[in-house]
């Protein structure tokens, strides 16, 4: 089992990088193409926001797909939705059709719901002693689609000179061949499916049946530990899309350049995925609940770091450090503690709830953040985040505590 264990989540880590290609270029190189094919500057960020929207939608639909045809069959299906979506990129930037970009934004966001649910199976086969290091792993392999990714533009004019595609076109045409190799990886390799192998293991072998989100949601309230963690993780992710968002506004208002600004940005991603084998063997040492705590008290700091940095922009990164690391340790703990804690199929539908949940949670956050910038500026946003941050320590401090009381009880 301990060797199927380890090649199960090489499988998923090696799916990881080829499928993270996509999502790494999906931020930098479609805002880009937003632009061009709309012709103003307004929709920037509409492929981003597309994107989001199809991995909040896709969560739980992949989901409930993993609990009726197990884990293979839904990562596969994701990909190959998600590899039809960067297709689809391509051939609106061919055809200049902003509405077909839009769509296929939506369809890579698919990706985007797969990355989520592959650390969750990552954790099938995982015992209590092994489950965050397990999880973490596959989170850190995210580092290298997050850095290559937007890095494939470099590659553009060779890629237009050899196959006739528009500018910027040929990025999202390797994100598509990262995406079906991804989806070869999972197909091959994960066999037997980990889901099987677990329901063999915990007595429920042949369980397959669908979990609606009302029992998802009802899970959640006779589970109060996995019910903080996830609002730890969603908490942590607003907060941390919001300030990461309208950081780069921040700094060139204060007179950085473009490399300065970019450099901040890739150490906060660095800080988001690179440490995470660190902090999974933290929390498996320690306990995932104190390092969600942990994560949620970094992710305050940095919010009052970059509070009172004004226009010093080392302070800045200093600050969009600890917050990729407060993010890391709050999503590789919480988690662990979903994965720990809810039993048989409604684990899979409380996971899928909160990928669902994380995103959204994402997409508010930004969507807020610029009204709140214009309103208060970047201090005050940075204020309103760590008060959503400290609310949010405590809820999950209070609800973890009640928990642990009941179970002694019992």
């Amino acid at each position: 089992m301990d060797a199927l264990r380890r090649r199960t989540v090489a499988v998923l880590a090696a799916a990881q990088v080829l499928g993270g290609l996509a999502a790494g270029s999906v931020v930098t190189v479609g805002s880009l193409l937003a632009v061009r094919l709309s012709g103003t500057e307004a929709w920037a960020g509409s492929v981003t926001t597309a994107s989001t929207l199809g991995a909040a939608l896709a969560a739980l639909g992949l989901a409930r797909l993993a609990v009726a045809r197990g884990r293979r069959r839904a990562l596969s299906t994701g990909l190959a939705l998600a590899a039809a979506g960067a297709v689809a990129v391509v051939a609106a930037a061919v055809l200049a059709s902003f509405p077909l970009l839009l769509v296929g934004g939506v369809l890579m966001g698919v990706g985007g719901a797969v990355n989520l649910q592959s650390r969750f199976a990552a954790t099938d086969l995982s015992t209590s002693a092994t489950r965050s290091r397990d999880l973490s792993l596959v989170v850190w392999t995210s580092t290298i689609g997050a850095v290559v990714g937007p890095n494939l533009v470099h590659l553009d004019a060779s890629a237009m000179r050899l196959t006739g595609l528009p500018e910027l076109a040929s990025v999202f045409a390797f994100a598509a061949v990262g995406l079906l190799a991804a989806l070869v990886v999972v197909q091959v390799g994960l066999r037997p499916d980990p889901l099987d192998v677990a329901g063999r293991r915990d007595g429920a072998a042949g369980e397959r049946r669908h979990v609606p989100l009302r029992v998802a949601l009802a899970t959640l309230r006779r589970h109060p530990r996995s019910a903080g963690a996830v609002l730890g993780m969603l908490a942590a992710h607003a907060v941390m899309v919001a300030v990461m968002s309208m950081t780069p506004v921040h700094m060139q208002g204060h007179g950085a350049g473009v490399n300065l600004v970019g450099l901040t940005v890739s150490l906060h991603l660095a800080a988001m995925f690179a440490f995470s084998p660190l902090v999974g063997l933290v929390a498996d040492a320690a306990g995932p609940l104190r390092v969600l705590v942990a994560g949620m008290v970094l992710v305050v700091l940095a919010a009052a770091v970059c509070g009172v940095a004004g226009g010093d922009h080392v302070l800045v990164t200093v600050g969009l450090g600890l917050l990729g690391l407060g993010w890391s340790a709050a999503t590789v703990a919480g988690s662990a503690i979903v994965a720990g804690d809810v039993p048989g199929p409604e684990r899979i539908a409380v996971q899928g709830l909160s990928d669902a949940a994380m995103s959204l949670a994402g997409a508010g956050g930004g969507a807020l953040a610029g009204v709140v910038l214009a309103s208060v500026g970047y201090a005050g946003l940075n204020a309103v985040s760590a008060a959503v941050g400290v609310l949010a320590a405590v809820v999950v401090l209070v609800v973890s505590r009640r928990a642990g009381r009941a179970v002694s009880a019992t």
